[in-house]
């Protein structure tokens, strides 16, 4: 099967690492894979080496394709440029399957997809949804555009993947696509390297290179230093427990646009030196900043399911995190972690207090999660489901509609 997976930016990032892992397993599996992708730009990182670097056994490949327009924001000029672009680029690798991930390329890429083929019934075409473009931190004009534009988008496709039950309820409640359009394929990973992270690396020396001290609670989050991925709740709710707890530390592993702005908070809260920002680390250094910490924080307001929760959990860190979409898929208020109400900072502080004092429960809760998220989150099962999915819209592809 020759597939094609468009993605608007191949960063580091849990959309994107999903789209990657998928590749490298259909290549494995001996599909013939393509990703197209737009420029790569910022300080959120890249995944392009890990893409070039990848060989099979046999020496199969993942081939790439940078689209030059296929941009983040709202342009409609360059927007229509990456359209004709991805037609001619599917016209010359005529795919059986397109596979778009994320809202831009998911739009665009459906439409260039439908129109080289699906609609004719050669191409099937998929689209992943890893979060909702529209949300209630967004302007009610702007989500009635993306509203729209999904709709739109869900009648130029055959199948449509959410990676949590809760998207799927929120895209069908928008009234986007129809019901035997969708289906659940929660979001792989590598397990077996957080899994074994205990193993792999001291964590005192971990905990030392980053410049913690024996019998420093370190409370940490990894998400880019960006809009409405709660960094300023962290700072809110513990800021003064923390002052009172001089071995309260915090672990932000990542960078962002908001990275100098965050750092001036920091500072003016009098807790320059407790909060330690890593930057941009490589992903296989992740399962390391992860069991250096001894409660791992989500606090985002706005996810399709978070990749780092399942990953802290599989590590053997107890998780706090905001109740948002598919989060509580994984974490299970006082069974597999704490779940609070996104914005509630006495809740949220609560929450952390009860995992650094009730330690044994807080261990308990992070076996339970371990063991739920080895049955949910392999690698090699979501390829499997994926194989099912493009079976369905090779099948279905003659019935869609304009």
């Amino acid at each position: 099967m020759r597939i094609l997976h468009i993605s608007t930016r191949l960063i580091q990032g849990g959309s994107q690492e999903n789209t990657v892992l998928s590749c490298e397993g259909q290549a494995r599996s001996g599909h013939e894979v393509h990703l197209a992708f737009g420029p790569i730009y910022g300080p959120e990182g890249s995944m392009l080496d890990r893409v070039r670097g990848f060989r099979t056994e046999d020496g199969g490949r993942i081939e790439t394709h940078e689209i030059p327009d296929m941009i983040r924001k709202v342009h409609p000029l360059r927007d229509y440029k990456a359209y004709k672009q991805l037609r001619a680029l599917i016209r010359e690798i005529q795919p059986d399957i397109v596979h778009t991930h994320s809202s831009k390329a998911g739009v665009i890429g459906r439409a260039a997809g439908w129109a080289e083929g699906g609609k004719a019934g050669r191409v099937g075409v998929v689209h992943t949804v890893h979060g909702p473009p529209f949300h209630e931190y967004e302007s009610a004009l702007r989500n009635r555009v993306y509203i729209a534009a999904e709709r739109w988008a869900a009648r130029r496709c055959h199948s449509i993947v959410c990676v949590a039950e809760a998207m799927r309820g929120r895209f069908l409640g928008a009234g986007i696509g129809s019901t035997k359009q969708y289906s659940v394929v929660h979001s792989g990973m590598e397990i077996d390297v957080f899994l074994h992270a205990r193993e792999s690396e001291d964590r005192a020396g971990v905990r030392r290179g980053l410049g913690f001290c024996d019998g420093d609670i370190v409370i940490g989050t990894v998400a880019r230093l960006a809009e409405l991925k709660g960094h300023d709740d962290l700072l809110e709710s513990l800021g003064e427990e923390m002052k009172q707890n001089l071995r309260w530390k915090m672990l932000w592993v990542g960078d962002g646009w908001w990275r100098e702005r965050l750092e001036q908070r920091v500072a003016q809260m009098g807790l320059r030196g407790r909060v330690v920002i890593t930057g941009m680390v490589p992903m296989e250094r992740v399962p390391a900043m992860l069991r250096a910490m001894d409660v791992c924080v989500h606090p985002s307001y706005r996810e399709g399911l978070p990749r780092v929760v399942p990953q802290a959990l599989l590590c053997g860190v107890p998780v706090v995190a905001h109740d948002v979409d598919g989060t509580g898929e994984v974490c299970v208020d006082f069974e597999t972690g704490r779940l609070v109400a996104a914005g509630d900072h006495e809740e949220l502080r609560g929450a952390v207090r009860w995992m650094v004092d009730h330690p044994e429960l807080a261990e308990r809760t992070a076996d339970a999660g371990r063991r739920r998220c080895i049955r949910m989150f392999g690698a090699e099962k979501m390829v499997s489901r994926l194989e099912k999915v493009y079976e369905h819209a090779l099948g279905h592809r003659s019935e869609g509609d304009e």
